[in-house]
């Protein structure tokens, strides 16, 4: 139900991600969802939240163990080749998805104060997933001899090109985005690990 909420988000959004939807995608019994769940859409967002950034962070934290930065790079940017040609283009990411999309509260009685609160907790899930990816490249750099400074700056352009290329390829309905931004990304990324 996680990976299906996370692939829900990736597609249609946060506010399009309902319980209901969450059952028909994954096909699991309705009362399961409220068992697993109790905390309603929220918390099913917020473990889909961690689950998405997992997928992303386990992989490339071996990549760039394994392969440096530019090869955790390749890795990061293959990921997404892989989601967005599996999908049809139709999935992006969900992370992203709770980034850009403000909460719309469900309830007949709008509580806005708390759905302002559930919000602010989704965005700070967000970002900490965002955050730790950028860690994991930084920390890929650093070892290459990129200043701890420099390092943080090239990470989060990486990040920030990768996931606005991914929304660019939705858009097409294509993976050329991703080639340019790829091919520009690795240059900064080599030219940063010779120069130090």
């Amino acid at each position: 139900m996680v990976a299906g909420a996370a692939d829900l988000m990736s597609r249609r959004g946060i506010n399009a991600t309902t319980m209901r939807e969450v059952v028909r995608h994954t096909g699991t019994p309705r009362g399961s969802i409220g068992y697993y769940f109790p905390d309603g859409k929220q918390q099913l967002l917020e473990e889909a939240i961690e689950f998405a950034g997992a997928q992303v962070s386990g992989p490339l934290q071996h990549l760039v163990a394994k392969n440096g930065a530019v090869g955790g790079l390749r890795a990061f940017v293959d990921l997404w080749r892989q989601t967005l040609e599996k999908s049809d283009f139709t999935a992006g990411c969900p992370i992203l998805a709770v980034a850009v999309e403000p909460l719309v509260n469900e309830e007949k009685e709008t509580n806005s104060a708390r759905n302002d609160i559930a919000e602010r907790h989704l965005l700070d899930l967000a970002h900490g997933v965002l955050a730790d990816w950028q860690r994991i490249l930084s920390v890929a750099l650093r070892a290459e001899g990129v200043s701890p400074a420099k390092a943080r700056r090239l990470a989060t352009l990486v990040i920030a090109s990768v996931e606005g290329t991914v929304a660019m390829c939705r858009a097409a309905r294509n993976a050329k985005p991703l080639d340019d931004v790829f091919i520009e990304l690795e240059l900064l990324l080599k030219n940063a690990t010779t120069s130090g």
